[in-house]
Parts: structure tokens; C-alpha cells; sequence
């Protein structure tokens, strides 16, 4: 029996005894060749080898078993050939059909093929798939190997116009690029954005016990939020458009009153004192229904909000839960249950809620997504009785999804929430005659119901939640009030918010744009590209990823049309329910066509965008000289700067300001949001020192001594006579120093380069040893060296002014061994929920961090240590548990490599054997079915 995963196969094997041996393929064992390297002889001078696909016969792919695989395919033949049956058990999804067919194409076994799929690692389960299994689904491996080809088409023919165009070392992808353009116009949007500012007023009204005593849990007054002024809706933020004005026009013509701070404080000048009164009491049933189980989508954007972790650590975490048997399939667009499923949820509403909570009838969830992948269930915990979190053994990241999902899943078969929502609307008349009205609305809950086990996150985090419960007083119209206070409150409208990895999610199912099993690897991808990166938890887009899209719109509209990338994914499933043919629907793509029929969409990806032409891919990337490569990555910032992405990142230059002078220029931060960077900004970038400028000249050597801003920080250096040799044996290297940390370019001088250039400084010579001691400025900080004994100084002064008898008092004390001192932490952020030990900030050797005592996690370069909040913290340190711990160095590894082969040599055949037959075993655990081959979008 073949899985996909060395832990799957582990525990399936424990369920189905001696009778079958259970082996993983560790993933794809095949694919498309990735690079010329691994094109076949025979196949690389064919004009299609580079691509892998013979594109002029029907598109036929390319198939190379991965260089990393082939011992595991060894091993997978030599077992298959001491077996009398063979089980394709990879997962039920077009990935898990491709790869059972690539098998048994590999491996073309001599005995019978059984696809055997199953939706939970479960002892049942296991046993009843082996007793039901079917034959390979040829239109699912069609599917797949048409959007395999698809994508590699895409990647491998656009992705060489942005190397030669932008930058070297960077993909187009038929998803990615098109989530990356998301981004992107998100920001636009931002950088477009004109704030807005409006005032309103909040009263205080106390009822005077009007009613008597009333519900304990009624309040004596309430606040309301002023609505209307003389018949006129006070304008709110919903109100103003991107541009700061009022939809609809200005004045009267908005429809809407705009109050600004000195009409809103005369308003409520002239309130004060004012009579005011019930106008209205609007009261209605309030019913809210469970959310559905948990699709693929759903989990990643509830684990977003809930538990901090982005979408791959989701996925990770999961397919450890899966294989583990404590969940099902987490690939899933399926919100169904099974019969078993809902028995098992319904006995827990009753074991530990009550029956009051279950309702008469199972809830059935019909799922909402269009052309909804194979026949899953929706995620929910394994097995026909739910294990509650307490009972499965798991703990940290695990346990708080699995809690998670158990939670969800039981809420689903729970009755409704309800109670009363309400609406009270007070009006009063100012001294200076205008009528003003105020609104205030609350709800009760009487009924928790399914709120009691679950309640689902917002995207907002100003948002209230689901059970959260206003109270107002008990008051009817007509009945007086008494106003105690009122506040006069400002605000200003504020930029579209930047997508999360949750609401990016969202945004690309809704507009039905790539697969959600594929969502974590691609936002994943943008993020590795250097497309997008993080600020908390916000995706921001690069200045790179501006230059590229810029690119893909213009020339390659269609590409990146939103529309477009829906439809083909629509064509895809068509492909897959036998609906259409995937050669002929790959020809127009590639190839295009003049006259587009019924399934001509395909053909207008290629077209120019302005609809003149509908040829194919092939014919728009073969002629590049519409493009301008200095154009697509120059942005004008305002006032004659403008913002260029070049090949070593951003920067701004302004023109010269007079005829032969040069113009200056300054980098930009790579991690600068783009709608920080304004005109002001600019200029400052623009002041600062940068580049190369000259110091003066260095009095014993002649030679001219520059500062200079380098990759590693700035430094200064001197600069040798024309002719020197830079290379050979009689090359001369030039002195070269690092700046203090107390020092910057636009104050260094040339005495502080000549003191660092003269490092490093003699102090004098131990009297009992004879050797000399040094002080020097090093990697790590500044330090004493006296032979090989190195010892650190407190400060980078000393390295000037430490004078011998303090070196030899020094060294005088006992060296310290191991790790110095622990140092205090910069901050306390507060416990972990998955460790449950207090998280800090710390300083370390390569820069701050933070850990919780067994967890360490760097923090990222939009990461501050005043600002980061426990959150961040916890998510962070989340990631880097979902990473496991870091692979040894090269350098070890090779070593490692020497010392097995000299004791190898020692060893008997038959020891040999047995080493071989380890290392192959612990190769193949080291990875698991989550690491497929790379997707398609990756390219």
C-alpha cells in the first residue's frame, strides 16, 4: 500500500496488521523537468525541451522522476516486487489521483491495482477503503495534468519577459500574479486615499426609573449617537468617498448634513439644558444560525483571526492532525457531514450541553462554493464518537486547532441563538431652534444556543462579536429623559484596509480565482518571492511587486484580468466533468485563434488588451520591444522624484537642477510601505548622505579616503592609485573599516576613518607570555585578542583608550565559558495560549527575539521591539514551531558524510546493507505528504 507520507504510513499500518506492508512516495515522484539539468539527452535539443511540453504534439508533457526520489522509487519497486497486490491509497483529490497515476505509470506493476481513498486515518475507516476500492479516475488525472501544463506554460513563457524587463529571479504565475495584482491595487487604492474628517455628538440620557425598577440587568442610562439634525442624516464615514469628499456632491446635493467641529460644538452648545424625549422604540426578534463546519478556506481564516497563524502554518498544523487521526481530509470546499458524523455531534450537544440545546432535526449545510471540488466531508474531528481536546493527548499548536475544529463542528448541530434586537431613537430642540435626534441600539440574548460552544472571529477587530450582548434601559415612546452628558467626538475616514492572509483568502474564493487547497502555497509563494511582505499581520506589497504588475497589465492584460482567471478555472472543471477537451482548449490558449467560438475565451488571454488581436501566449512573448523596460519600473512619487525599481532595489532620484549637473539619488527601504512614501519623505531620503563621498586624503599613504554606504552597513575605505592590482599574487587590497556604532555617514570625519582604518590598535605585550594584545572591532562587538585568546570589551571606545595594565587585568580574570550572562529582557508580552510560559523579547547575537523559554523566534524586519504586541509574539513563535528545528549546515552535513564513508569502509557487506537501508528510511520520514512537489503557481 502506497500513501503519500512516511506519518500516514505509520499510522495506518498500525490498523491493518502483518498482512500488508504500507510505504510512502514522500509526495510526487514525478514531474515536469525543473530546469535544462534535468531534461533526458534525447529530448534537449528539441525547441520544447526548456518548457517540458511538446506544445506542436497536443501538448504532450515531459515526465522526469525528481532527482530526490529515485531511491525511493528504487525501494517502492523492490517491495512491490515481493507483493502480490498493489493499493494506490494517495489522497481523494485530483493532486492524490495525479499522483497514484504517476505510480503505477513508474512502477507498472505485474499484479493487480486497487485505488483505494478514504476520508479519516481511522481503524474503520482503513479497513472499509480496503474493501471498497475502485478503479484510477482518469478525468481527475486529466484535470490535473491540464492545469500541470496550464501553469507551467504560463510560469516558464512570462516569467522570462520580467527577467529581462525588471529584474532577474522572478515568476509569473496564473495565480499568483494574479493574488499578488489584489495586493497591489489594495495599496493603490491607500496611496489614492484622501482622509476625510467629521464630527458628530454622543448624548447620555437617563431614564429616571420611569418604569419602576425594571430587569436588575437594565441599565439606568444609555448613550446615543446623533443621527439627524432637522430632518437631515448626520454624514458618517460610509458617507465620503476615496477622495475625501462627500458621495453624491457638497452641500445640499449629498443629501447628508456635514458637521465640522465648530458647527458640532454650537449643536452642542445649544443642547445642553434641552428637553428630550422617546421618539421611537423599534423592537424585533433577533435569530442567528450556527456557522457551517469548516472547508479549507473557512479554517484558515478562523485560525487567522482566532489563533494567529497564517495560512501555511494552518495547513501544516493540520496535515499533522490528519495523519495523526484526529481529524479528516483538510483539503476539502465540501461543508456536508456525515450521517456518523452529525450522530457524534449530536450526542455531544447532549452529553455536554443538554438536550434543550439540540434541535429536533440533524442540520444539513449545502456548500456554497461553485463547482465544488471531489466529494469530501467538510473538516471535522475523525472517527463516529468526537474525541473532546481534553481527551486526545494533544498539546500546543495541535491542540488549539483541533480545539478549534471540535468546537465548530459540534456548533453546527446546535439550535439557534435568539432574543431581541432594538432600536430607540431620542429627539430633543437646542436654544437656537434645530431639532436634533440621537439613536441607540442594543440586543439581548435569551437563547445562547449554538454561542454557547462557539463563536466565529471577525476581520474587524473593532467589530462586535456574534454574542455580544447592549442593553438599553426599559423605555417607551414618549417618555422623558434626561440628558447628563454630551461629548463632542471627531473622526476621520481612513484607508482601505491592507489584506490579511485571512481576508486575501476571502477575497480570492469570492471571486472564484485559483483552487483553496492551492491558497496557502500561493500566498506563501508572494511572500518567498519578495512580492509581498509582512507588516503584523498585514500583506504588503513590495515596490518590485508594483513594477511587475504594472508589466502584466499592460501587456499582458487578460493574464491578470480577474474575470478571466475565474473563467479558466471554470474551463478546468469543465475539463475535469468531461464537459470539454483539455488539447484542443490548451491550443487556443498557447497557440490562440481569429475566430473564437464557444470556448474561445481561452485564445483572448493573449490579446493586447485593447481587443484588437486574440492570438496566444506564444505570440505575445515573442515580441518584448513594446516594452519599456525603464518605464515599467519608474513610478513619479510628485514634484519632478520619482521612484525607480532597479535590479538592487528601490530608489528615488529627482532630475539635476541646472543643465550638466547630475541629479542625486537615494535607496529606498525594501520594506518601506509604498503609501508611506510621500513627497517630503523623499526629499528626506534625498538629503541624507549616500553613495560614495570623499573624507580627504590620508597623510602617510597619499591615497584619498571615501565613506561609503554598503551592503553591510556603511564603512570607509581607501582608494587605491589607477593600475593597482585587484587580483593575482601581487594583488593589493585596499584598508577597509566598518563604522561605530556610535558613528554615521553624515557626521563621520576624516580623523574617525583613519583611527578605524588603523585598527587593529597595538595595546602592548603580556610581560609573562610575550605575546602582543590587540584591540579590534569584530562582528560581534569589540574585543582583545592576545594570540588565540580573545576577550570582549564593554565599549567600542575602550578599543582607543584601553590601556595595557586594564588588558592584563582583563585577562587576568578567569575566562568565561559557555553562554555570558542571561540578559534582561527588553519586554514582557505576556503568556503563551499554546505553551502557556511568559513570552519576552530578548537581545540576541543576531538581533532581538522573542521566546517563551523553549521556542525562539527572530523577529522580521517589520517587526519593532516597542511596538509588537503579544499577538505578534504568539504567532511567530507558532511559525516556528510548525517549522520543527532547523536542518543542520551543509558544512556539518558533508562532514558527517566523511566520517559514515570511513567507517563505512570498515563495515561487513552485510553492515553496509544495513546502513544503506537506515539512511533510506530516515531520508524518506524526514518529509511528509505536505510537501508535494511544488505547485504549479510557484513558477
Amino acid at each position: 500500500m502506497i500513501v503519500e507520507s512516511p506519518a500516514k504510513a505509520k499510522t495506518i499500518k498500525g490498523y491493518l496488521g502483518p498482512g500488508y506492508v504500507v510505504e510512502a512516495s514522500v509526495g510526487h515522484i514525478r514531474d515536469l523537468p525543473n530546469g535544462a539539468a534535468e531534461v533526458p539527452a534525447k529530448y534537449k535539443g528539441e525547441p520544447w525541451a526548456r518548457l517540458g511540453v511538446d506544445v506542436d504534439h497536443d501538448f504532450e508533457p515531459l515526465y522526469v522522476v525528481n532527482s530526490d526520489k529515485k531511491d525511493q522509487v528504487k525501494k517502492l519497486k523492490q517491495l512491490l516486487a515481493e507483493s502480490d497486490e498493489l493499493f494506490l491509497a494517495t489522497d481523494e483529490d485530483r493532486e492524490g489521483e495525479a499522483i497514484a497515476w504517476h505510480l503505477q505509470e513508474v512502477l507498472r506493476p505485474k499484479v493487480p491495482v486497487r485505488r483505494m481513498v478514504f476520508n479519516e486515518i481511522t481503524k474503520d475507516a482503513i479497513r472499509a477503503a480496503v474493501s471498497n476500492t475502485r478503479e484510477l479516475n482518469q478525468r481527475l488525472v486529466d484535470a490535473q495534468e491540464t492545469r500541470r501544463i496550464l501553469d507551467r506554460l504560463y510560469g516558464y513563457e512570462v516569467s522570462p519577459v520580467l527577467w529581462k524587463k525588471v529584474m532577474p529571479r522572478l515568476s509569473a504565475g496564473r495565480v499568483q500574479s494574479v493574488a499578488t495584482r489584489l495586493v497591489v491595487e489594495r495599496e493603490r487604492e491607500r496611496i489614492a486615499f484622501r482622509s476625510a474628517e467629521y464630527w458628530d455628538l454622543t448624548g447620555t440620557f437617563a431614564t429616571g426609573g420611569v418604569h419602576g425598577a425594571g430587569d436588575a440587568a437594565d441599565p439606568a442610562s444609555f448613550t446615543a449617537r446623533l443621527s439627524a439634525v432637522d430632518g437631515r442624516r448626520v454624514a458618517q464615514g460610509r458617507d465620503f468617498g476615496p477622495d475625501g469628499l462627500l458621495k453624491g456632491g457638497s452641500g445640499d446635493r449629498a443629501g447628508v448634513l456635514h458637521l465640522d467641529e465648530t458647527a458640532a460644538r454650537a449643536l452642542a452648545a445649544a443642547l445642553e439644558g434641552a428637553d428630550f424625549t422617546v421618539r421611537s422604540v423599534e423592537s424585533k426578534p433577533y435569530r442567528r444560525s450556527p456557522y457551517a463546519p469548516f472547508r479549507t478556506t473557512t479554517l484558515q481564516q478562523e485560525a487567522s483571526r482566532k489563533l494567529g497563524f497564517g495560512a501555511k502554518v494552518t495547513m501544516q498544523v493540520a496535515q499533522k492532525l490528519y495523519e495523526n487521526g484526529f481529524i479528516t481530509y483538510m483539503r476539502t470546499d465540501s461543508t456536508t457531514l456525515s450521517d456518523t458524523a452529525v450522530a457524534a455531534a449530536r450526542a455531544q450537544v447532549t452529553q455536554l450541553y443538554g438536550a434543550d440545546y439540540l434541535p429536533d432535526r440533524p442540520r444539513t449545510y449545502a456548500s456554497k462554493v461553485k463547482n465544488a471540488q471531489e466529494a469530501h466531508e467538510a473538516i471535522r474531528p475523525s472517527g463516529d464518537r468526537f474525541r473532546t481536546p481534553a481527551e486526545t493527548g494533544l498539546t500546543g499548536d495541535q491542540f488549539r486547532l483541533y480545539e478549534l475544529i471540535w468546537k465548530r463542528t459540534v456548533a453546527s448541530q446546535m439550535k439557534d441563538a435568539t432574543g431581541q434586537s432594538v432600536t430607540v431613537k431620542v429627539g430633543g430642540r437646542g436654544t437656537d431652534g434645530r431639532d436634533a435626534e440621537f439613536s441607540a441600539s442594543g440586543k439581548i440574548i435569551t437563547f445562547h444556543g449554538f454561542l454557547k460552544a462557539y463563536v466565529e472571529g471577525a476581520d474587524d477587530p473593532g467589530a462586535d462579536l456574534d454574542d455580544r450582548e447592549r442593553r438599553l434601559p426599559r423605555v417607551d415612546e414618549g417618555d422623558r429623559l434626561a440628558a447628563t452628558g454630551m461629548s463632542v467626538d471627531g473622526h476621520a475616514t481612513k484607508p482601505p484596509a491592507r489584506y490579511t492572509e485571512a481576508t486575501l483568502v476571502k477575497e480570492l474564493e469570492e471571486r472564484e480565482i485559483g483552487r483553496p487547497s492551492t491558497y496557502a502555497s500561493i500566498i506563501s509563494t508572494i511572500l518567498d518571492r519578495g512580492y509581498v511582505f509582512k507588516k503584523g499581520t498585514a500583506l504588503v506589497p513590495s515596490f518590485l511587486s508594483f513594477a511587475v504588475v504594472g508589466l502584466l497589465e499592460k501587456h499582458f492584460g487578460r493574464l491578470v484580468d480577474y474575470g478571466f482567471t475565474a473563467k479558466m478555472e471554470d474551463d478546468l472543471d469543465r475539463i475535469a466533468a468531461g464537459e470539454a477537451e483539455a488539447v484542443p482548449w490548451l491550443r487556443r490558449f498557447y497557440f490562440g485563434t481569429d475566430e473564437p467560438g464557444a470556448e474561445g475565451t481561452a485564445a483572448a488571454a493573449a490579446g493586447n488588451g485593447d481587443g484588437d488581436h486574440l492570438g496566444g501566449l506564444k505570440d505575445l512573448v515573442s515580441d518584448l520591444g513594446a516594452i519599456d523596460a525603464r518605464g515599467v519600473s519608474s513610478f513619479p512619487v510628485g514634484e519632478g522624484i520619482v521612484l525607480r525599481v532597479g535590479r538592487y532595489g528601490p530608489y528615488v532620484e529627482e532630475p539635476p537642477a541646472a543643465e550638466g549637473e547630475s541629479g542625486r539619488r537615494a535607496d529606498v527601504p525594501a520594506d518601506l510601505p509604498p503609501d508611506e512614501l510621500t513627497v517630503e519623505y523623499a526629499r528626506e531620503l534625498l538629503a541624507k548622505p549616500s553613495g560614495e563621498f570623499e573624507l580627504g586624503t590620508d597623510p602617510e599613504t597619499g591615497r584619498p579616503i571615501v565613506a561609503r554606504d554598503g551592503r553591510y552597513g556603511p564603512y570607509v575605505t581607501e582608494v587605491l592609485p589607477e593600475g593597482t592590482p585587484k587580483t593575482g599574487k601581487n594583488a593589493v587590497k585596499p584598508r577597509t573599516a566598518s563604522l561605530l556604532k556610535s558613528m554615521s555617514l553624515d557626521t563621520v570625519t576624516l580623523d574617525d576613518a583613519l583611527k578605524l582604518l588603523s585598527l587593529p590598535r597595538v595595546v602592548g605585550t603580556d610581560p609573562e607570555s610575550g605575546q602582543e594584545i590587540t584591540a579590534q572591532n569584530g562582528r560581534y562587538g569589540p574585543y582583545l585578542k592576545k594570540g588565540t585568546d580573545s576577550r570582549s570589551l564593554q565599549s567600542e571606545e575602550q578599543i582607543f583608550t584601553i590601556t595595557l595594565d586594564e588588558a592584563l587585568a582583563i585577562y587576568a580574570q578567569p575566562k568565561q565559558r559557555g553562554r555570558a550572562a542571561a540578559k534582561p529582557p527588553l519586554k514582557e508580552l505576556g503568556t503563551d495560549p499554546a505553551s502557556e510560559r511568559p513570552v519576552v523579547v530578548k537581545d540576541g547575537r543576531f538581533g532581538p527575539y522573542v521566546t517563551d523559554g523553549e521556542t525562539n523566534a527572530t523577529l522580521r524586519r517589520d517587526d519593532d521591539v516597542e511596538t509588537i504586541t503579544p499577538e505578534r509574539a504568539y504567532e511567530l513563535l507558532a511559525e516556528k514551531r510548525a517549522k520543527g528545528p532547523a536542518k543542520k549546515t551543509a558544512k556539518k552535513t558533508a562532514a558527517k558524510k566523511t566520517a559514515a564513508k570511513k567507517t563505512a569502509a570498515k563495515k561487513t557487506a552485510a553492515k553496509k546493507t544495513a546502513a544503506k537501508k537506515t539512511t533510506t528510511k530516515k531520508a524518506a520520514t524526514r518529509k511528509t505528504a505536505a510537501k508535494k512537489a511544488a505547485p504549479a503557481d510557484a513558477e
